[in-house]
C-alpha cells in the first residue's frame, strides 16, 4: 500500500509506516536539514522541499494512506494556544490536500493539547470537512512508552477514514511487554567510551523518561528542557542542561549529558537511522519527531484495516 507524508520531520512517523508495510511515495518537509536526514537515510525516498501550502496532491491521487506531523505549538500548552488563528495551523492546507488526493485513511499526529475543551469548536470542524469528503473520523491520546519508547510522550492520533473500511480499525493496545527504560536502552552507547561508572549509570536511569522537548526554532539551544524538566532528568542522573558531542570517556565523573543519537534512541529511532546536521539543528529533528515504534503500532492496524476492507470487497 502506498503513502504520502506531510510535514516529515527527520521520518520518525514515515519510518514507521515503512516498517508496517506501506510504500511512500512521496515526502513533503520544508526543513532543508531534515530533508538531508531523509535523504541520507532513504535516499530512494522521493523527498520533496518545501511548503505544504504549495504542494499539489493531485499527481498523487489515490494513494492508500496520508499521514502527517503538523506543527504542534498552534495547539501546545507551552505555547499561546491559538489554534487555528495560529499562522502556524496547517489542518487547511491537510484537509485541501486530502479533498485532491482522497486516499482509504489519513492520519494526522499532534500534540496532548489538541484535545483541550478549548479547541473541542475546532476539532468539530475538521470533523465535519472531513466527513463531507466522506470520512468517518476518530482521534486518541497514545503514550509512547505503552509502545516500547522509553519516555512518555503522549501524542494525539487523529484518524479518518473512508467510510465503507472504518469499521474495520482497531486501535493498537498498550504492552506492558514493550516497556524498556532509559538505562536499559542507552546503557550501550553511555558505555561506549568505557565509562567506567555506566553499570552503575544505568541502574540509576531505570525509569521512563519524561518526554523529550526542545525541537522549536525559538528555542536557545540544544538542552532537555526548563527547569522542570531538567530537575526530571536529573533524577534519571542526567544532566539536562546542554547535549554533548560525545558519551562519557572512561575517567568521567558526574552526571553524564546525552548525546543527539542517545535522545534519537530516546524518540524510538533504530541505532541505524542517523540525524544529520550540527548539533542544534540535529536536536531539533529529534526532539519535533514522532516516535517510529508507535506511528508502526498505528500504521499496523490501518494496515489491517485495509486489508480487511479489500478482502470483504473481493468476496463481495
Amino acid at each position: 500500500m502506498t503513502s504520502i507524508e506531510l510535514c516529515a520531520g527527520a521520518g520518525g512517523q514515515a519510518l514507521g509506516l515503512e516498517s508496517a508495510g506501506f510504500k511512500h511515495v512521496a515526502l513533503v518537509e520544508i526543513d532543508p536539514h531534515a530533508c538531508i536526514t531523509l535523504r541520507h537515510n532513504r535516499p530512494h525516498w522521493n523527498v520533496i522541499e518545501g511548503d505544504i501550502t504549495e504542494f499539489d496532491g493531485r499527481p498523487y491521487a489515490g494513494t492508500d494512506l496520508l499521514a502527517a506531523g503538523l506543527p504542534c505549538p498552534p495547539f501546545s500548552v507551552a505555547g499561546k494556544q491559538l489554534g487555528h488563528k495560529d499562522e502556524r495551523n496547517l489542518f487547511p492546507a491537510a484537509i485541501r490536500i486530502i479533498g485532491e488526493v482522497r486516499p482509504r485513511a489519513v492520519l494526522i499526529e499532534n500534540v496532548r493539547g489538541f484535545l483541550d475543551a478549548v479547541f473541542d469548536d475546532y476539532r468539530n470542524y475538521v470533523k465535519r470537512q472531513l466527513s463531507d469528503l466522506g470520512y468517518e473520523c476518530e482521534w486518541r491520546l497514545l503514550n509512547a512508552s505503552d509502545f516500547g519508547v522509553p519516555q512518555l510522550r503522549p501524542r494525539v492520533a487523529f484518524l479518518a477514514i473512508r467510510r465503507d473500511s472504518f469499521r474495520f480499525f482497531h486501535w493498537p493496545e498498550p504492552s506492558d511487554a514493550q516497556r524498556q527504560t532509559v538505562g536499559e536502552v542507552l546503557y550501550p552507547l553511555m558505555a561506549s567510551g568505557g565509562w567506567k561508572g555506566a553499570k552503575i549509570w544505568k541502574k540509576r536511569a531505570d525509569e521512563i523518561a519524561p518526554t523529550i522537548v526542545g525541537g522549536s526554532k525559538k528555542h536557545g539551544g540544544p538542552d532537555l528542557g526548563p527547569t522542570r524538566a531538567r530537575k526530571a532528568w536529573a533524577s534519571l542522573n542526567v544532566d539536562g542542561l546542554g547535549i554533548a558531542d560525545a558519551p562519557p570517556p572512561a575517567d568521567f565523573v558526574g552526571m553524564p549529558k546525552l548525546t543527539v543519537p542517545m535522545v534519537a534512541l530516546i524518540q524510538g529511532f533504530p541505532p541505524e537511522w542517523q540525524i544529520v546536521g550540527k548539533k542544534t539543528t540535529a536536536y531539533r529533528q529529534v526532539g519535533n519527531a514522532f516516535p517510529p515504534p508507535v506511528a508502526k503500532a498505528i500504521g499496523d492496524k490501518l494496515y489491517e484495516c485495509l486489508s480487511t476492507a479489500d478482502r470483504r470487497n473481493k468476496a463481495s
